[in-house]
């Protein structure tokens, strides 16, 4: 999957969980950039991504996002990691 790609479906899960149509993809992106971005849907995002992709984060790696960027790169670490 290109980086591409993999950026886009983030957004698409990230729009559906935080429904917010108009958030686009900014490596530097956290949760205080967007309003609807609390720690609950916080919560909701990291299990669509898990279900989505087919990764698990553990405690440790979540503790570690703190920006979009951080995410996608834990994403494409995981998927490397299972190939």
């Amino acid at each position: 999957m290109t980086d591409a790609a993999l950026e886009a479906e983030l957004m698409e899960i990230m729009r559906d969980v935080l429904d917010v149509d108009d958030l686009n993809y900014d490596e530097n992106l956290t949760a205080d950039d967007v309003e609807e971005w609390d720690s609950l849907s916080h919560v909701r995002l990291i299990v669509a991504v898990e279900k989505h992709f087919g990764v698990r984060f553990s405690t440790q790696e979540i503790e570690a996002m703190r920006r979009l960027g951080d995410l996608r790169r834990a994403i494409t670490t995981k998927k490397a990691g299972a190939a």
